[in-house]
């Protein structure tokens, strides 16, 4: 599988197996708490450890969609990014916690593209693992783009 390096990617750019590996982030306690406000998800897992822990965990749990929206920012801040005029959908599953203190990293494959009518774009199903410091998938799922060409 080809790892793109550096650039801007179109339609006609890519194909079935080209790959993108983003940078890591850092999930911190601070950061989890401020998308539980914006949020108003003040559910105890994601504002206290020591709830975290009553509940089973290891520590404070960062909430689902705050993983999936950094997999949008680290997708949007690579080195090598697709040309995408939209995001149409994602398909997406939570497969294990990630906590306070760990640092997660995405890495992009593109799965097939179809054409569509218009000469000046065409869609891609990207399929994406989210990895944190283990090397553990922590998140999975696809995102179906528009590209231009």
């Amino acid at each position: 599988m080809p790892t793109l390096i550096r650039g801007y990617y179109g339609f006609d750019d890519v194909r079935a197996g080209d790959r993108i590996e983003t940078g890591p982030v850092l999930v911190s306690a601070a950061l989890i708490e401020s998308f539980a406000s914006l949020t108003g998800n003040p559910f105890e897992i994601f504002t206290s450890a020591a709830a975290a822990r009553i509940h089973g965990y290891r520590g404070q749990v960062a909430p689902g969609l705050l993983v999936l929206a950094l997999v949008d920012g680290m997708k949007n801040q690579a080195l090598a990014q697709f040309r995408a005029q939209a995001s149409l959908s994602w398909d997406w599953t939570f497969r294990t916690p990630v906590l306070a203190g760990d640092s997660i990293h995405a890495i992009l494959t593109v799965r097939h593209k179809t054409p569509v009518n218009t000469q000046d774009r065409g869609i891609a199903v990207i399929n994406i693992d989210v990895i944190n410091q283990q090397g553990d998938v922590v998140q999975s799922g696809c995102n179906q783009l528009m590209l231009y060409r």
